[in-house]
């Protein structure tokens, strides 16, 4: 039996149990993989979504909150990218492993 000494503790794993919550929305995960590529306005990225505005703003507000997407402002514009590699390997993890059946 291995060595349950190791196991992160309480709170480590709850907020973990959180950042996996954040990515238990496929709108999330779309807005994710469309940041992949370049960074995006908000306008663009409910055109390439097929979403309102408000909802595209409403999810990116989820993803900042919780560190996944970083914003860049440039003029009046909000211009969104991944925060970090981390979400690009937790996608491509994820997605690897679906890919296996």
């Amino acid at each position: 039996m291995g060595d349950l000494k190791n196991l992160p503790d309480v709170e480590e794993m709850y907020d973990l149990a959180e950042l996996f919550k954040v990515f238990g929305d496929s709108t999330r995960i779309r807005i994710l993989f469309t940041l992949f590529e370049d960074e995006y306005c908000v306008n663009d990225l409910s055109e390439a979504l097929n979403m309102k505005q408000s909802a595209v703003s409403h999810q990116l507000k989820i993803l900042k909150v919780n560190d996944l997407v970083k914003g860049r402002r440039e003029g009046k514009q909000m211009y969104y990218s991944l925060a970090d590699d981390h979400v690009r390997t937790i996608i491509a993890m994820g997605r690897e492993h679906i890919e296996e059946k």
